[in-house]
């Protein structure tokens, strides 16, 4: 009851501080469905509006200012309006946004990317989205089979054909070891989740077993390293290797989804575990906040795209804005001494949120690595979708919302999202932070339950 009282409590002061987003949210939302244009922006009970932003802060339109740790769902590594990156694109822009032909600089961010994430041919994009449809394709096309493997819980853009088990309710979605494939949207053809199919993620025995049912026809697999919107999953001990071990029994493809984990760490996903995926997409951060993405992987792969058999195209491939934003993000940005100096802010973020939960009794757990980390309201380490689903929603919005009212965005919007910390926060930011959920913690308490901390690897 007095948790139900809080949440009353910290809505009505979201409101009388919020007055001009809640203007702009009613008149946005007579033309645009609740008022935004991604769904993963709506928040109850109106999402704020923003009006600008500088290194890690955020003003919203209303004038509050807003320590940012969400940053574009882990796009802003970079933080906001970098410097350097500012006056690198004043400069473009003055020589065309948009080419029409190929731009002489494509080559040189396509071999930035390869010498950086371990890859021998790359194709560019714009979008994570656009990547992760041009990549299934071309596993498909390359091996000759249908079916894709994907994890239950994991998000890989909106095509129809990864639109599977993204967010499935229980009831929907079958033996937690073999699940159903549940459509994440209305409007998916019954057809096109013939040839989806979905494991649960750290379970290698049932991976196994489901590859082995669908071997003559398994194209390949896609996964997040690190599942990220279903919490921050860590994978288990041996079990990417385990999957790359699958893969080639049955002369399938690996295929790593990194729009997230390429900006986590300097490498990406293949340097913090060592395994090699057959392809990688990458995307979010490589762009420094402009729509740049690439698929990236072995060269006899990469070759399969040829035009009139293999489709890959886009107006907006390898525009120069995109393309000069990554080439500078990437070689004077995000650097691996400034990677080095943001984990560890991060893991001072991780161990400070595990103290906070730990000391007031929260049924919580803190799982951080790389740049990112999350607190869910959890009585459990989550490994997999099912696990992150005894997460305690209304706690965590009580949160949100009170970590916001008190001027920081803690994370992306939703209990299945992580922080994370960019080149541009300061310690003093990172103490600000803590000093809030501080303040607040001992409100969110429960049920007196201590944590389970679970430490970076």
């Amino acid at each position: 009851m007095r948790q139900r009282e809080t949440l009353d409590e910290e809505t009505e002061r979201f409101r009388a501080r919020t007055k001009r987003s809640l203007e702009v949210f009613n008149h946005s939302r007579e033309i645009a469905p609740f008022g935004v244009h991604s769904n993963y922006r709506v928040l109850d009970p109106y999402p704020i509006y923003g009006s600008r932003a500088e290194g890690s802060s955020l003003w919203d339109s209303d004038g509050n200012q807003y320590l940012d740790f969400n940053l574009g769902f882990g796009a802003l590594v970079t933080g906001h309006s970098h410097p350097t990156l500012v006056e690198a694109l004043k400069d473009r822009l003055e020589k065309g946004a948009l080419l029409g032909v190929e731009f002489e600089d494509s080559d040189k961010l396509a071999r930035i990317l390869a010498q950086r994430f371990r890859v021998q041919g790359v194709r560019l994009s714009s979008t994570g989205a656009e990547a992760t449809m041009h990549a299934v394709r071309l596993v498909r096309a390359f091996t000759g089979k249908n079916k894709i493997l994907k994890f239950e819980g994991c998000y890989h853009g909106s095509s129809d054909a990864m639109l599977v088990s993204v967010k499935p309710k229980k009831e929907r979605s079958g033996e937690p070891r073999h699940p159903t494939p549940v459509p994440a949207s209305r409007g998916i053809p019954q057809e096109s989740l013939a040839n989806t199919i979905v494991a649960p993620f750290n379970d290698v025995e049932a991976v196994e077993t489901i590859a082995r049912e669908n071997k003559d026809d398994l194209a390949g697999m896609i996964l997040e390293p690190i599942p990220m919107n279903m919490g921050l999953v860590l994978p288990d001990k041996g079990f990417l290797e385990a999957l790359r071990a699958i893969c080639d029994q049955y002369n399938s493809l690996l295929l790593f989804d990194e729009v997230k984990t390429c900006g986590k760490y300097f490498g990406g996903a293949e340097e913090r575990f060592g395994v090699p995926p057959d392809l990688k997409v990458m995307g979010k951060a490589i762009g420094g906040g402009f729509p740049l993405s690439a698929i990236g992987g072995k060269k006899e792969i990469i070759d399969a795209i040829v035009p009139g058999e293999v489709a890959h195209a886009g107006t907006f491939n390898s525009n120069p804005i995109a393309v000069t934003a990554g080439i500078t993000t990437l070689t004077e940005i995000l650097t691996e001494d400034a990677f080095s100096q943001a984990s560890k802010k991060s893991d001072e973020l991780g161990r400070g949120c595990n103290d906070i939960t730990r000391d007031n009794h929260l049924q919580a757990n803190v799982t951080f690595d790389g740049l990112s980390g999350i607190v869910s309201f959890n009585p459990k380490k989550i490994r997999n979708w099912r696990d992150f689903q005894e997460s305690d929603v209304g706690t965590w919005f009580t949160y949100y919302i009170m970590m916001l009212n008190r001027g920081v965005i803690p994370a992306g919007t939703g209990p299945d999202e992580q922080w994370t910390v960019s080149v541009q926060h300061s310690k003093e930011d990172i103490a600000k932070h803590l000093e809030i959920f501080k303040e607040i913690a001992p409100k969110l308490r429960e049920r007196g339950i201590e944590m389970q901390i679970v430490e970076a690897l």
